[in-house]
């Protein structure tokens, strides 16, 4: 087993550019230590459904007064304010930067965590789709995709990462797949339970427990 660099194509040079966005690093930063609570207040601004801050400091009274809730609040109302397509490469960007900033709490010197990476194994035909995020420790390797919402998880990126469990285990190295999905566990386990691709060797990663990802390993 081996990580690769993905291609570079039209869609990666254009994304690049958004990961690099002073905005999603501020995000990045602060729902890295983040509250469930607060994570989840700023998914919903993050919606985009209201602009008015005085609403959301009145539907989530738990988060306030609080600094980082008010500046959690001031940087996804930024995301918010923009359009439907910019707002959506944002809010991927995020969900992409908080788990590269969360591994590499956890990992310090003992591991490179990368973006955008593919796993090629011997003798299987290698995927075009990179993972987002990758944690490459010898003989412990952990490989994540990202995504905003529940309805993010298809049977395509379910089958993508059991295969490469799989072989993985038929090397006999260590690698651990899974989702980060900036929402709900109960809306992820509906998602999951409607289909029939498998993913019980799936590390699932929710808006309520991603501090998981700077803790102890899988």
């Amino acid at each position: 087993m081996r990580f690769q660099d993905a291609a570079p194509d039209a869609r990666a040079i254009v994304y690049a550019g958004v990961q690099r966005d002073p905005l999603v690093a501020r995000l990045a930063e602060l729902l890295g230590r983040a509250t469930p609570a607060q994570s989840v207040l700023a998914r919903a601004v993050m919606n985009g459904e209201r602009a008015d801050p005085d609403v959301w400091r009145t539907m989530v009274p738990a988060c306030f007064p609080d600094e980082r809730s008010e500046a959690i609040l001031a940087a996804a109302l930024e995301v918010a304010d923009h359009g439907d397509q910019v707002r959506n490469q944002l809010r991927g960007a995020i969900v992409e930067a908080v788990t590269e900033r969360l591994l590499r709490r956890r990992a310090a010197s003992s591991g490179d965590v990368r973006r955008e990476r593919r796993v090629l194994f011997d003798g299987v035909r290698s995927e075009i789709h990179p993972y987002d995020v990758t944690l490459e420790t010898p003989g412990a390797a952990e490989a994540y995709d990202c995504k905003w919402g529940a309805r993010g998880i298809s049977a395509d990126v379910l089958h993508q990462l059991d295969d490469a469990r799989r072989h993985a285990d038929d090397e006999e190295q260590g690698l651990v797949v899974g989702l980060v999905v900036f929402d709900t566990r109960l809306a992820c386990d509906v998602r999951l339970d409607g289909t029939s691709a498998p993913h019980e060797g799936i590390r699932l990663i929710t808006i309520e427990g991603l501090g998981a990802l700077a803790g102890a390993p899988p």
